[in-house]
């Protein structure tokens, strides 16, 4: 029953960090202008891994979609793919979790079952990774470029996206990471009781004092009345 309660419990994690790190890859606000040294603003700039935008004063936003991608910067491209790696394993990764676990009547044999579910587990902690992995390429060169005196250009921060992105990473490989350790202990128990059944069996063959009982006994002659009688009746009027 507990194996049951912590696949439940690691599912949750896991779905609900793919949930959040499918919802990072469209999000807006990936890196957000700085204020930093600026008295008057008078717009803001901001973009994600598919368009760049500018919000003014009064509210108005005006975007532009990236025109090339083979023009784009090598680590919006790495991001790109990473994030949809990350997205794709993770729904994988939801439908063998779903079929392999306890609660559920399909995957066939238990032994098959673990199996799927190991499968899931590794398929979301590898999704965490790569979510994981595009946040932090996407805000190490944000921060590069931030604390770069030489770099001249708009400097920006980072933004709610990438924080949505790593909460997101953590949930998918804490889950996976359950649902792996859920399989260990299963395979755990099974082996014990499997050898408490062979020691159960053992001792029902060996006697109390440890001496083994003869397969091929003989069972005890039978010193009844009748087995007297039908003996000795051939000598009965003698």
């Amino acid at each position: 029953m507990s194996g049951m309660i912590q696949e439940i419990l690691a599912f949750i994690l896991a779905t609900s960090g793919w949930v959040l790190v499918s919802s990072t890859l469209p999000t807006d606000y990936w890196k957000v202008s700085s204020l930093d040294g600026t008295v008057i603003t008078t717009a803001t700039y901001w973009s994600n891994l598919w368009k760049t935008c500018v919000t003014d004063s009064t509210g108005v936003s005006n975007c532009k979609d990236f025109p090339s991608m083979l023009a784009l910067d090598g680590y919006i491209q790495a991001c790109r793919g990473l994030m949809i790696a990350a997205v794709c394993l993770g729904f994988f990764g939801s439908v063998f979790a779903l079929v392999g676990m306890k609660c559920t009547k399909i995957g066939g044999t238990d032994k098959n079952k673990a199996r799927i579910t190991c499968f899931a587990g590794v398929a979301f902690i590898l999704s965490g990774l790569c979510s994981l992995s595009a946040c932090s390429l996407y805000a190490q060169r944000i921060t590069s470029e931030f604390f770069d005196p030489m770099f001249v250009a708009q400097k920006y921060e980072l933004g709610a996206a990438l924080f949505i992105g790593w909460a997101g990473s953590v949930l998918c490989i804490l889950g996976g990471c359950m649902l792996c350790f859920s399989i260990a202990d299963s395979c755990t128990k099974s082996q014990v009781s499997y050898i408490y059944k062979g020691a159960a069996s053992h001792s029902h063959i060996s006697s109390p004092r440890g001496q083994a009982k003869s397969v091929n006994q003989r069972p005890p002659p039978d010193y009844s009345s009748s087995s007297r009688i039908q003996h000795f009746d051939k000598n009965a009027y003698v």
